[in-house]
């Protein structure tokens, strides 16, 4: 029984160690190149190297970080391609949740309220006297509950784990965007005519605005 309490906490404090490095990076904590000390993480975090050793080799296997022999850990460099990439999967990917969504009529009242709510608080940050970069990081949250919202709500249990699996690539390309192009009320208002056309039914309109809306993305970021 101990053993096994032991290596669960092991997992868990990996787990741990992996998300703070993936949300040091998005709130620009580490930079693209950034060398990762061991010795840091766990200081931060006050626990041993163990979890944080085991931590890295997950991300490594993610591709959020390169462990280099005898140089050690540094954050991945996204190139052009990579990011481009993620876009494109995501695309193809929605657009059939889309459908989904619309031809077995999964989104009730009660969905489009929760996700109007998170438009609203989108526009509401983007109008703030926040920090830009706060903006951004706030922003990127809330853009992918809206989309990780109505992946759920499809069933669709094979193409979301894809786009779970692919989750920090696209809030990284995202926040790339909203970053360089500061058109952070824009990229919020998008929501709302994907909204309407869910609510209309209208699956070519749908597509259409997830298109421009995924397409703003890839302007602003090449």
């Amino acid at each position: 029984m101990g053993t096994r309490t032991y290596v669960s906490n092991r997992e868990n404090l990996s787990s741990v160690v992996g998300d703070y490095i993936k949300e040091a990076i998005l709130a620009g904590t580490y930079k693209e190149g950034d060398r990762i000390l061991e010795t840091e993480v766990a200081l931060k975090l006050g626990i041993s190297r163990a979890p944080v050793r085991e931590g890295i080799k997950e991300l490594a296997k993610e591709g959020v970080v390169t462990i280099i022999p005898r140089k050690g850990t540094h954050v991945t460099k996204f190139n052009v391609n990579d990011i481009k990439e993620v876009f494109d999967i995501r695309l193809l990917l929605e657009n059939d949740i889309l459908k989904i969504l619309i031809q077995e009529d999964k989104l009730t009242e009660k969905d489009f309220n929760h996700l109007e709510g998170l438009v609203e608080e989108m526009v509401k940050v983007a109008n703030s006297d926040m920090d830009d970069l706060k903006k951004s990081i706030t922003i990127n949250i809330k853009d992918m509950e809206f989309h990780r919202y109505i992946w759920q709500k499809s069933g669709s249990q094979r193409r979301v784990k894809i786009l779970e699996d692919m989750f920090f690539q696209l809030r990284i390309a995202m926040l790339y965007d909203t970053n360089e192009t500061g058109d952070l009320y824009a990229t919020a208002a998008d929501h709302y005519e994907i909204i309407d056309n869910l609510k209309s039914k209208d699956l070519e309109k749908c597509k259409k605005a997830l298109r421009e809306h995924i397409i703003s993305y890839k302007r602003g970021t090449f």
